[in-house]
């Protein structure tokens, strides 16, 4: 493993639209914070777009195809023992196609999201009011924003 679960981790996703910050729940969801850890030391999101963004539910990246059914070439399994829900704003969780098929794709809330509680892994939340967040446009309502770069923070 790649982390500490002991520490803790948070991420900037720098869009063109402005950063995203996130706090990452490294204890929580080791697994999936790990996983994105990784992969944006990597540098494996830089460059990529949210391809998914949809009104009052969540804002989608992380498929290098920007497809919706791309990733790293490797599955993880979910992580729920955590008991945290998609009761608010702001929670960031991975995307999947089913149960343990979490790989490279996440996706932020922009409202509470309770029907998604035990199907997606929540890793994180963002750190600030994220006003980046909404100015991402509905998919084909706009500019496909990129992700630059994201950046990882470890204490």
């Amino acid at each position: 493993m790649l982390i500490d679960p002991a520490k803790s981790y948070a991420a900037v996703v720098d869009t063109s639209v402005g950063p995203i910050r996130l706090t990452l729940f490294a204890d929580e969801a080791p697994l999936a914070v790990n996983n994105f850890v990784a992969l944006a030391r990597d540098g494996f999101y830089d460059g990529l777009t949210f391809h998914r963004v949809m009104e009052d539910f969540m804002a989608q990246g992380g498929d290098p195809t920007g497809s919706g059914a791309g990733g790293p070439g490797y599955s993880f399994p979910d992580e729920f023992e955590s008991g945290r829900l998609f009761d608010k704003r702001g929670q960031l969780a991975m995307a999947n196609s089913g149960p343990d098929t979490n790989g490279s794709q996440f996706f932020v809330t922009t409202v509470a999201t309770d029907w998604l509680n035990g199907i997606h892994t929540i890793f994180g939340e963002i750190a600030d009011e994220a006003p980046a967040l909404d100015l991402i446009p509905v998919t084909g309502e706009g500019d496909t924003v990129v992700i630059n770069s994201v950046r990882i923070i470890e204490n």
